[in-house]
């Protein structure tokens, strides 16, 4: 009987795992970039066009 065909055993390439580890590693990184800077996520007119709108739209 052939027990490559069996065998469940071996553990993946270790190179998945470094690239897993990275991946994970900028992940963390871009998270806590994001939630440092809150200004970047604010909505903002697209165009000139959509911001004289708001501009318009607001009350005096």
């Amino acid at each position: 009987m052939d027990d490559s065909a069996t065998n469940n055993d071996k553990p993946l390439h270790p190179v998945w795992g470094k690239v897993g580890l990275l991946a994970f590693g900028l992940c963390i990184l871009a998270f806590l970039t994001a939630i440092d800077r809150p200004e970047w996520f604010h909505l903002r007119p697209a165009s000139g066009t959509a911001a004289a709108l708001t501009l318009a739209a607001e009350r005096p």
